[in-house]
């Protein structure tokens, strides 16, 4: 669950009940979220959903030693050396 939701949850009165994750835990978990939150936005299409799809990446990348902004950077790399998703381009194989 995110951070703050315990938070969150006594300011509405109530008590919640957590424990940390061991880290095996952790990964099942995150890649369970990347998988719910990408349906999500899947069915939804909106933007919201994408920024907890952000998130789950986000947590993921963590598991691996990447920092946020170092996976932004790993981004920004292969958008550098292969281009993004601009031009709308659909390969469809070679001639």
């Amino acid at each position: 669950m995110r951070d703050r939701i315990p938070e969150i949850i006594r300011r509405d009165g109530l008590e919640p009940i957590v424990r940390t994750a061991t880290e095996d835990e952790f990964r099942g978990y995150v890649q369970a979220k990347l998988r719910e939150e990408l349906a999500e936005y899947l069915e939804s299409e909106r933007a919201e959903e994408l920024a907890d799809v952000l998130e789950a990446c986000f947590a993921a990348a963590a598991l691996q030693g990447v920092s946020r902004s170092e996976l932004i950077e790993l981004a920004e790399q292969k958008r550098q050396e292969r281009g993004g998703f601009d031009d709308r381009l659909i390969w469809l194989g070679n001639a």
